[in-house]
């Protein structure tokens, strides 16, 4: 039985509205708000078209726009931590720009690091019939994919596999280590002590790679006891200086793993009665601008491509399907000129 309130609810305007406002056919109105190559409309009648969508309110359904193209028109995102680092905000942000521009809406789910959630977000996502999924790690590290992965297309962002079984898109942690130490080479300095990240990880290996490359160029043979292994906090950074500075008193500089260890690193130097730069230069890495951009004096420090990363995943998951093919990009991490150094 219909209600009182069901008898008095306001009709939503429909596309046969619309077409009689506008005093054409209905197939002309979708032919306009689906923007329809070559469809021949002129202007004007795009324009009397638009007035009356406007004038009625009408909202096309996306659902079933989605449904009668057989496209979704929405792409996945899942991180395995939202919370545990500001990056992510980055990646998305690249993703979702690219998505906007191709009138495409993100669906975003946090795993909270748990397979079990893992595993019912990917299904989930499925089911919603996206388009496609970019999986984004908030650390760089390998991972171990599961069926679920290759439901549909996914690409990995921050992340890889060891069988390179996925498309994958990281930062190029040699490149960044690299330049990083070479911005202090350029600057006259020889003895460059070296605070790195915990020696497993992908973003350690890599930076290390990248100082040594560094040093070789300038004819510097690497000295092992200029390199220690922080855990990414400012503590270790501020332990680490002191160890450094006390054991080697030829460092004029000092390459730091993380922005947080560089933070450190300044404390105590100034325990140490020691200015920066003009006593010890330092670089830092990943340009966590709340941080290095106000730091006395600002940090010069390595970005990492967080952005890019996001909007190069989101511009692989829409390419034409015939011509994605398997990537595994490394992109590039910039210096960040600051007063550092």
């Amino acid at each position: 039985m219909m209600t009182k309130d069901a008898l008095h609810k306001p009709k939503k305007p429909s596309m046969e509205d619309v077409a009689k406002i506008a005093g054409v056919s209905r197939a002309t109105v979708s032919y306009v708000i689906n923007d329809v190559p070559n469809s021949n409309i002129p202007a004007e009648t795009r324009a009397r078209i638009w007035n009356a969508v406007n004038e009625l309110g009408y909202r096309p359904n996306a659902i079933a726009k989605g449904l009668r193209g057989n496209r979704s028109n929405v792409l996945g995102f899942i991180t395995d931590d939202l919370s545990d680092t500001p990056y992510i905000v980055d990646i998305i942000k690249g993703a979702q720009d690219v998505a906007l521009a191709h009138n495409k809406m993100i669906l975003l789910m946090d795993s909270e690091k748990k397979l079990k959630i893992e595993e019912v977000i990917f299904r989930m996502m499925v089911e919603w019939q996206v388009e496609g999924i970019i999986y984004a790690s908030t650390l760089h590290r390998e991972i171990t994919t599961a069926p679920y992965f290759f439901f549909t297309p996914t690409i990995l962002v921050d992340c890889f596999t060891r069988e390179q079984n996925l498309p994958t898109i990281v930062p190029n942690e040699v490149q960044g280590g690299y330049v990083a130490t070479q911005a202090l080479l350029n600057k006259g300095h020889r003895w460059i002590g070296f605070i790195n990240g915990p020696q497993s990880l992908p973003a350690s290996v890599g930076r290390l790679e990248g100082y040594k490359k560094a040093l070789s160029e300038f004819n510097i043979p690497f000295d092992e006891s200029l390199v220690c292994y922080g855990n990414w906090w400012q503590e270790s950074g501020y332990d680490y200086t002191l160890k450094l500075i006390e054991q080697n008193k030829n460092i004029t500089a000092i390459f730091c793993g993380n922005d947080w260890m560089a933070m450190g690193a300044y404390d105590a130097l100034k325990k140490l009665g020691l200015s920066v730069p003009k006593d010890i230069a330092i670089v830092g890495f990943d340009n966590r601008e709340a941080i290095a951009a106000h730091m006395h004096p600002a940090l010069t420090t390595v970005a990492l491509p967080y952005y890019e990363m996001g909007k190069q995943a989101m511009e692989y998951l829409l390419a034409d399907q015939n011509q994605r093919y398997p990537i595994h990009v490394a992109l590039d991490c910039p210096l960040i000129e600051r007063d550092s150094v």
